[in-house]
């Protein structure tokens, strides 16, 4: 059984002989210091050969001797600095080998590559809490004497200091103790850094950009093959950072998760000239299996929210009734749906997916096409991708069967995927293209979500009884009026999008 703790800490590398100032008085909001006992543990780390886990910034330790020994997993928190990292723990066992638990949540880093021990360190840690006038604990600072073990013999000493909040919000009051505390130990000579103990120890090859690397986005007169890189590199980074967010059932990994695998997938067609064709047509195959496995999950989630949210919108008897038939089958459909996103996790087709789309990124196979300038290859993609997107809307009535305001939200998106793939090169004016068309997509995927609505309660009704599929019929009317409400403001907000086009000087 896991079990998940925000870290909230600043690291500072010390001399062998600082002492650790007086902070009581010297800290805002720390009135004592309680000084507890030194104790002494042994943390042994596990990484791949070539250190997959620590150049990502993952840390994967089996601790002894302390309070939280056990098993740890510690990986980055989205949106936060280096500062910030989820600890993930299981119980400690007798064995030597890192729990299946935790090496499942990063089998998208891994890919089947094997794991053993990188190094071993014992830690002689002295810990001060620290007190705010109340005797509260409002921070923890630990005094670490860490030496680093090769078969027991000691290979090198060093000393560190650690600042830690004591809670598992990292909130702004929390950071500022926090930087409060590092500005009094770095006044008597300790040095702020960020590594690891066991990347210190390891040296500099964890430090090496991870295998899918942030991206550098070219200039406009550079090759457009290094946009297909960029491109490549930004996403699948996305979908293998959503995929352990997808393992730890966190908020929106699924939705996060099958957007990657969407704009993977759209920007092979978008880039079609400049690849392989064969080569991206079997990527793009196994995206759309990978997304579609996803998808039912999804959709299923934000249906029952939109029926739900709209059930309000009748008398409380009649939503009641509503609800009565749509939470049961729609969290049924649910379950059968995670199920689906689960066996995609566990099978193979899926990590070769993701062995091949690593290989994408250092290795795409291209054609002659991507040698020429991202001025003279790329705006012809985003044009034709417009123009098309043009050619609908101009077909389009507020009375046009659904289906067909379906195709025209198929055409958007790939306006819009093919905009995103190339803004980052050509700057603001295409960024500004990019922001019209996401509105317009915003607003189609909201006709389609009232469509699939009155499906779905159409599908419904003829199993409930006669007041439920009444009440059914009531909520049936909302989403016909929702969905045409959504073609007026589509139909209101084209305009704009088609002169942020022109402006953009790519169609």
């Amino acid at each position: 059984m896991t079990q998940t703790h925000r870290e909230v800490e600043r690291k500072l590398r010390v001399h062998a002989l600082f002492r650790l100032p007086s902070l009581a008085g010297a800290v805002p909001g720390v009135a004592s210091v309680e000084t507890l006992p030194t104790f002494t543990m042994r943390n042994t780390y596990f990484d791949t050969d070539d250190l997959r886990l620590f150049r990502w910034g993952v840390t994967l330790r089996r601790r002894e001797g302390s309070g939280d020994e056990g098993w740890h997993l510690k990986l980055p928190v989205d949106g936060a600095d280096g500062s910030h990292r989820d600890e993930i723990r299981a119980p400690l066992d007798e064995g030597d080998v890192p729990p299946a638990e935790l090496t499942d949540l990063v089998t998208a880093l891994l890919r089947g590559a094997p794991v053993r021990s990188v190094a071993t360190l014992r830690t002689e840690r002295a810990p001060h809490h620290l007190l705010d006038p109340d005797g509260n604990v409002v921070a923890e600072v630990v005094d670490d004497t860490v030496t680093v073990l090769d078969d027991n013999r000691t290979v090198g000493v060093f000393r560190e200091v650690e600042v830690e909040a004591v809670t598992d919000e990292g909130d702004e009051a929390d950071l500022d103790l926090l930087g409060n505390v590092v500005d009094s130990l770095v006044e008597y000579g300790a040095v702020p850094h960020s590594l690891s103990k066991a990347a210190a120890a390891l040296g500099p090859r964890t430090q090496q950009p991870p295998d899918v690397p942030e991206p550098r986005w070219p200039h406009r007169h550079d090759p457009a093959e290094d946009a297909v890189r960029a491109f490549l590199a930004t996403h699948v980074r996305r979908l293998l950072l959503q995929d352990i967010r997808l393992r730890r059932d966190l908020p929106d990994a699924v939705h996060q998760m099958r957007v990657a695998a969407r704009r993977l997938r759209s920007g092979l067609q978008v880039f079609r000239p400049l690849v392989d064709r064969p080569w991206a047509d079997r990527l793009r195959t196994e995206l759309a299996w990978a997304a579609g496995s996803l998808g039912a999950a999804r959709d299923t989630e934000v249906l029952q929210e939109r029926l739900d949210r709209d059930a309000a919108g009748l008398a409380d008897e009649d939503a009641r009734l509503a609800r009565s038939v749509i939470d049961p089958a729609l969290e049924e459909r649910m379950r059968r749906s995670r199920n689906d996103a689960e066996e995609l996790l566990g099978s193979e087709r899926y990590r070769s997916l993701l062995d091949d789309l690593v290989v994408a990124v250092h290795d795409p196979r291209l054609t002659s096409m991507a040698d020429e300038t991202c001025d003279e290859a790329l705006p012809p993609l985003v044009a034709k991708a417009f123009r098309r997107l043009d050619r609908d809307v101009r077909a389009l009535t507020l009375d046009s069967p659904s289906a067909q305001w379906h195709e025209t939200r198929i055409a958007a998106k790939r306006a819009r995927y093919a905009t995103d793939a190339i803004a980052p090169v050509f700057g603001k004016r295409v960024e500004t293209l990019s922001r019209e068309l996401a509105r317009v997509t915003d607003i189609l995927g909201q006709h389609q979500d009232a469509y699939v609505a009155q499906a779905t309660l159409a599908e419904l009704a003829p199993d409930a009884d006669a007041r439920a599929a009444f009440a059914l019929g009531l909520l049936h009317g909302l989403e016909q009026r929702s969905e045409m409400r959504d073609r007026e403001e589509f139909l209101a907000l084209w305009p704009e999008a088609r002169r942020a086009a022109r402006r953009s000087g790519l169609v």
